[in-house]
C-alpha cells in the first residue's frame, strides 16, 4: 500500500470547499498557492511539534498552543504549518484557516483516502456507560465478522481486532482518529465501534463523521468545569450532535430530556428506537429465573429479532439497559440473536463492576463511577445487593476537570452512603484536600461518617477491613488503574482492585 500524501493545491480545493481558507504566507500573502510552495509534498500530518520533519504539515491547535512549538518544529527542518493565525517571524510557509480544527478534520480526511467512509460506524454517547455499552457491541460483532471490528474506547483502542493499546482519550484526537481508521481499513476491518464522547464534539474531533448507527444512553450534569463544558446546556448540546450525525439511533426512552432527543431525531429526519426497563420499542424486563445477571427483551415489533432472554457477567439493572442497546445495534449491523445470546455471558469490562466477597461475605464492588449517575446506579444496586448493611465508599475526584462532578458525587454520598473515606484521585495539579473539601462541602446528610485520607491505599485497605458481613464497599474511580495522576505525571499506585484483591 502506497504512502499517503497531499500538496497545497490540494489542500487549498478542501478548505475553499469547506470555507475554511484565509490565505497562504509565503513571500507574500496570497489566495493561491503561492509559487514557492508548489513543489511541496506532505507525506504525514502532525499537531506534535516533536513529531515533524521536512515533509510534514504541521497544526498548531490548541488553547495551550506555543509559538515556540512551531519554532521547534521549523528547527528540525518543518517547511510548513496551518493555524489560525499567521506567525510572521516563522520561516515556514504558512496556510491560515478560519477554524483549525474543522480544517484537521477536513485535510485528514482527504489525506487518508476517507476511510470513514469504509467502515460500518456505530458511535456511542451518554454520562454512564458508554465503555460497557460499547464492548458489549464490539464482542457481538467480531463473533458476527470473524474478529474484523475496530474499537476506539476509553480504555483500549485496536485497528486489527487482535492487538489492544492503552486509550489516552475516550475519543482520539482528529488526526490519530482518521489514522487510526485508515489502519483498520488496511487490515481488513469492516466495523467500526466507538465511544464519542461530547469534547468530541466540541474540540470537532469527529467532524465529518456519519455514523451509521447511534446510541445514546442517557444524560446527566457532567464535564462541566473551565477547560471543558461552561454549563450542562453546552454539554447536552455537544452529546445531541450525535444525533444530526448518524443515520439511526437507538435511544433509552427513560432518559432524561428523552422529549428534546426525540423532537432532534424528528428535526433531522432520523429514524428513532427506543428501548427501557418496562417502556419503548424494546422492554428491559426482569429474568423469570430471578437471577440478577439475566434480563429479557420483548417488543411487539421484534423487526430485529432479538426477543428473549439474555445472561451477562455483570451486575445491575443499568448494565441490562446498556446490554439491550448493544443487541438492538448489533443486530441492526448484522448479527444475530444466538450470537448475542452466546457472546454476552463472558463479556467482562476492565475496571468495571469487578464484584469480589470478602471472607465474612461483605461485597467489594470494584468501578470507574465518578460522577452522580453512576453513583446512584451502583448504590441502588447495592442496596439491592445487601439491603440491611453499610453503603461504604472510596472516592475523589480527579484534578483541573469536570469541577461540577463533586458537588454531585455529594449529593449521591448524601442520599446513599453511610460512611464515605475521601481520598486522592487524579489530583494532577490540584491539591487533593481541597477536591475533597468541596464534596465534603456538598454531603449534607448528617448521618454520613465522612473520614479524609489521602493515601488512597491506606483508604481502600481501612475500608475493606471495617466491611461486616452485610456491608458493601464501593471503591469508585480507579478501577484497575495502577497510577495516579500527580502534577502532570503518572506516579505508580497498586490499585483499586489489585489491592482488594490482595487483602481478599
Amino acid at each position: 500500500m502506497s504512502l499517503p500524501t497531499i500538496t497545497p493545491h490540494q489542500i487549498r480545493g478542501l478548505l475553499i470547499e469547506a470555507n475554511l481558507l484565509k490565505e497562504f504566507i509565503g513571500q507574500e500573502w496570497h489566495y493561491t498557492v503561492p509559487q514557492e510552495m508548489n513543489d511541496l509534498i506532505f507525506t504525514s500530518l502532525s499537531y506534535d511539534s516533536r513529531q515533524t520533519d521536512a515533509n510534514t504539515l504541521f497544526f498548531c491547535k490548541g488553547a495551550a498552543f506555543k509559538e515556540s512549538y512551531l519554532e521547534s518544529a521549523v528547527a528540525q527542518g518543518l517547511q510548513c504549518y496551518v493555524s489560525e493565525h499567521p506567525y510572521e517571524n516563522c520561516s515556514a510557509y504558512g496556510i491560515i484557516v478560519t477554524d483549525i480544527r474543522a480544517a484537521m478534520a477536513c485535510i485528514a480526511q482527504a489525506f487518508y483516502n476517507n476511510p470513514q467512509d469504509q467502515l460500518f460506524k456505530i458511535g456511542i454517547t451518554g454520562t454512564k456507560g458508554k465503555t460497557s455499552c460499547a464492548y458489549f457491541v464490539r464482542e457481538i460483532l467480531a463473533k458476527t465478522t470473524n474478529q474484523k471490528v475496530a474499537f476506539f474506547s476509553s480504555e483500549e483502542n485496536t485497528v486489527d481486532g487482535k492487538n489492544y493499546q492503552e486509550a489516552v482519550l475516550t475519543t482520539p484526537e482528529t488526526l490519530d482518529l482518521y489514522a487510526m481508521m485508515a489502519e483498520a481499513v488496511a487490515n481488513g476491518m469492516t466495523h467500526l465501534v466507538m465511544e464519542v464522547s461530547s469534547q468530541a464534539y466540541k474540540t470537532k474531533r469527529v467532524s465529518g463523521i456519519t455514523y451509521e448507527i447511534g446510541i445514546f444512553l442517557n444524560i446527566s450534569p457532567d464535564h462541566i468545569g473551565p477547560v471543558e463544558h461552561p454549563d450542562f446546556d453546552d454539554y447536552l448540546f455537544c452529546k445531541r450532535e450525535l444525533i444530526h450525525n448518524s443515520k439511526q439511533m437507538i435511544i433509552n426512552r427513560q432518559s432524561d430530556y428523552f422529549e428534546l432527543l426525540k423532537e432532534t431525531c424528528a428535526a433531522h429526519q432520523v429514524p428513532l428506537i427506543t428501548y427501557g426497563q418496562c417502556d419503548g420499542d424494546y422492554q428491559v424486563l426482569p429474568a423469570e429465573s430471578g437471577d440478577p445477571k439475566s434480563f429479557r427483551i420483548h417488543s411487539e415489533k421484534d423487526i430485529f429479532l432479538v426477543n428473549g432472554d439474555y445472561q451477562l457477567a455483570l451486575l445491575g439493572e443499568f448494565n441490562h439497559d446498556n446490554a439491550t442497546a448493544a443487541i438492538v445495534a448489533a443486530c441492526l449491523a448484522g448479527a444475530t440473536q444466538e450470537e448475542a445470546q452466546s457472546v454476552l455471558p463472558n463479556v467482562t469490562i476492565p475496571g468495571r463492576m469487578i464484584v469480589l466477597e470478602k471472607q465474612n461475605g461483605a461485597l467489594i464492588i470494584v468501578d470507574y463511577a465518578h460522577n452522580y449517575l453512576s453513583f446512584k446506579s451502583l448504590s441502588e444496586l447495592a442496596h439491592t445487593l445487601r439491603p440491611k448493611g453499610r453503603l461504604i465508599f472510596v472516592t475523589g475526584s480527579a484534578g483541573g476537570k469536570a469541577e461540577s462532578r463533586r458537588p454531585d458525587m455529594g449529593r449521591a454520598l448524601s442520599e446513599y452512603a453511610d460512611k464515605v473515606y475521601l481520598t486522592s484521585d487524579d489530583p494532577n495539579f490540584e491539591d487533593p484536600r481541597a477536591i475533597a473539601a468541596e464534596i465534603a462541602a456538598a454531603i449534607t446528610a448528617p448521618t454520613v461518617i465522612i473520614e479524609e485520607q489521602m493515601d488512597r491505599s491506606l483508604a481502600v485497605q481501612s475500608a475493606v477491613a471495617e466491611a461486616t458481613s452485610q456491608d458493601i464497599v464501593i471503591l469508585a474511580g480507579k478501577g484497575a488503574e495502577q497510577y495516579l495522576k500527580v502534577n502532570g505525571q503518572k506516579e505508580p499506585y497498586e490499585g483499586d482492585l489489585q489491592i482488594a484483591q490482595r487483602l481478599l
